[in-house]
């Protein structure tokens, strides 16, 4: 090993932008390629701090692209297993990422770190319970994610709490134990007020009506054995359904879904009669067996189920692009760590779902930790000075209050090109890209990545997807809707005013796709552009 040079730096020092090391400047600007590289040789003081935090502590990091946010959630898992490693080998570490791709970009980070211990999937993976073929409206998806939908489930449920009709009788041999309709419905109504899961209640129903024929038996004399409450136990059943009956998540829901009575009953006064129409099916399925569930009805699945029986906790939690989560989705998260702690990474000005957070408090409530720690990370090390200047101008397209960035980097190159053809464009820039080192990503609006594709390899160009995980290609076509997340050297985005249009909130889209450049961005647009995305003086328009 030969020691070409050494720097002393003070991670608590505050140390300023302009004079920093030279370093980190060299580590940060080094080619990306592969997955996600770890921060250890980059790590600023006020990203330790926050990697540090302890395992009680809740904290939630606003930070613009390129500020480092979901690499210090990373090593915060780290530092958490290894500081708390007993504990939380018993409890686990759950990671949440936005998508498949991001989370094999992250793949080799903890591992890097030597922690392996730790569970990463998507929501979609965390609420997985039956296949989800059906697909569901825009209108539809909107009611379902909407906080109000726990109420209406909560009521869909319980209203299956039925009054007892009459007293119990069970045989035992000779003799008959009786339980009166006064007493049994005082121990239902007992159980209700305990605000226990549906399931548990339902046992302890079974279990204290039990109790009171055992208590009767032990009057008489009776020999009360383990095979003779079981025997009381397997008698009572059918009595105690008839008031709180077994159900499956998916039988409550079809049921809601499919009867409007039922839906009005348990959303009156709750969502509107628009509303109400919106999520009730117009074919109703057979049985909630052949139901096709969409993707949001899994978060109303996720949401019964934890009121049946509570899931499994995690020790730590941490949820990357939880901006984009709805209340619903929060909710589930909120289940997984009631007892433990999260890190909550996000930028507002990303966030491109139609439930999207506008702010991080009323988000943070929805996740179960109202007085985490907010803070901002606002030093970009990963984008450069003039890709931060064109998300800044965007920020003030965005109906968010997030702080501006400042750049760490004084690399980089940004160029904004007119062009009659698109796709000819497109490869010449990508031709430019492949004569400097890294990874190179086209990313365009989702239906018009593949006529880009389709020219780039005409022209021998080996172009991987997001789906190619054992690609050696270093160009990447990646759909503006899967851009979240990721990272590439250079970055050429085409049109623009298209992803924009794509989607109801397509600006934030575009503000996550020009971000994606950790070196140089094209932008290629053949509309015209917005004021604020107009090359800067010096820049090729």
């Amino acid at each position: 090993v030969t020691l070409t040079g050494f720097e002393d730096e003070h991670l608590g020092a505050g140390q300023d932008l302009g004079v920093a090391s030279r370093i980190v400047a060299a580590e940060i600007e080094r080619p990306r390629v592969g997955p996600m590289r770890d921060i250890v040789a980059t790590i600023q003081p006020e990203q330790d701090e926050l990697v540090r935090a302890g395992l009680e502590e809740s904290i939630c990091i606003q930070g613009a692209p390129g500020t480092g946010k979901t690499a210090v959630g990373l090593h915060r898992a780290a530092y958490l297993l290894y500081t708390h490693r007993q504990r939380l080998s018993r409890t686990g570490v759950l990671i949440l990422g936005p998508n498949r791709a991001f989370l094999r970009y992250i793949a080799a980070v903890l591992p890097a770190l030597g922690e392996v211990d730790v569970e990463q999937t998507t929501m979609a993976g965390l609420l997985a319970r039956e296949p989800l073929r059906g697909a569901g409206g825009e209108e539809a998806a909107a009611v379902k994610h909407d906080v109000r939908m726990a109420e209406v489930l909560r009521q869909a449920l319980y209203r299956r709490v039925t009054t007892p009709a009459g007293p119990i009788t069970v045989p035992d041999g000779s003799h008959r134990w009786r339980v009166g309709q006064e007493k049994f419905g005082a121990i239902v109504d007992a159980v209700l007020r305990e605000a226990t899961p549906y399931g548990v209640g339902r046992e302890r129903v079974l279990s204290r009506t039990v109790a009171v024929l055992l208590r009767q038996a032990e009057a008489r004399g009776r020999n009360t054995s383990a095979a003779w409450t079981r025997g009381m136990t397997r008698a009572l059943t059918a009595h105690v359904d008839a008031v709180w009956p077994a159900v499956r998540p998916e039988e409550v829901l079809a049921e809601l879904l499919g009867d409007p009575a039922v839906l009005a009953g348990a959303a009156d006064g709750v969502l509107t009669p628009g509303e109400q129409s919106a999520i009730l099916w117009t074919r109703p399925p057979r049985s909630f067996r052949s139901a096709r569930w969409s993707a949001a009805d899994a978060v109303l699945l996720d949401e019964i189920s934890g009121l049946l029986e509570r899931p499994r906790g995690y020790g730590h939690v941490i949820v990357d692009e939880a901006q984009d989560l709805s209340p619903m989705q929060c909710r589930a998260v909120a289940r997984r760590s009631e007892h433990g702690s999260i890190t909550v990474l996000g930028d507002l000005a990303q966030g491109t779902t139609r439930w999207a957070a506008r702010g991080w408090r009323e988000h943070l409530a929805h996740l179960g930790k109202p007085d985490a720690k907010l803070t901002a990370l606002t030093t970009g090390f990963r984008v450069p000075a003039a890709v931060v200047a064109i998300a800044n101008r965007l920020l003030e397209e965005l109906a968010v209050d997030v702080p501006r960035t400042r750049s760490f980097r004084t690399d980089g190159r940004l160029g904004v090109h007119r062009t009659p053809d698109l796709a000819g464009t497109a490869v010449r820039a990508v031709r430019d890209a492949l004569g400097h080192e890294g990874s190179i990503a086209v990313i365009a609006a989702d239906t018009a990545l593949g006529e880009l594709v389709t020219a780039l390899r005409a022209e021998g160009i080996e172009v991987a997807t997001l789906d190619d995980i054992a690609s050696a290609a270093r160009v990447t076509a990646v759909p503006a809707a899967m851009a979240k997340g990721l990272e590439y050297d250079h970055v050429v985005v085409a049109e623009p005013a298209e992803i924009a249009e794509a989607e109801t909130r397509g600006l934030n889209r575009l503000y996550v796709v020009l971000t994606r450049a950790v070196s140089r961005l094209d932008v290629l647009h053949t509309r015209p552009l917005p004021a604020w995305l107009a090359p800067p003086a010096g820049v090729q328009g």
